[in-house]
């Protein structure tokens, strides 16, 4: 093998390997968690990223075991989930990447 192909495979095996190692720590995967209401939350319009033309931001805190931790996660909802689930309602939430993509009332 010639210098030059060698060269080209090395940095190509360099380069694959620095790809599936930055995508395997970059991502948290799909997540289903059994949590309670413990907090809502609501920025006025023209505060926090809310438009003035708006009816402003709405964010519910949510308690969950992890392992032997206690864990706490704050999202931003929609005004109709905001109303819907009330302090201490029992809620599965589905998380993406730590990003909020379902609440269900759990079961």
């Amino acid at each position: 093998m010639s210098r030059r192909a060698l060269s080209v495979a090395v940095l190509l095996s360099c380069i694959f390997s620095a790809a599936c190692a930055s995508k395997a720590n970059s991502r948290f995967g799909t997540r289903i968690l059994d949590c309670v209401v413990v907090e809502r939350e609501h920025d006025a319009p023209g505060t926090g990223g809310a438009s003035y033309a708006g009816t402003g931001n709405y964010y519910l805190v949510f308690e969950t075991k992890e392992v032997a931790a206690t864990a706490r996660y704050r999202f931003q909802v929609t005004r109709q989930q905001w109303f819907r689930f009330p302090e201490g309602s029992r809620v599965r939430i589905s998380l993406n990447n730590n990003v909020l993509m379902d609440i269900r009332p759990s079961d």
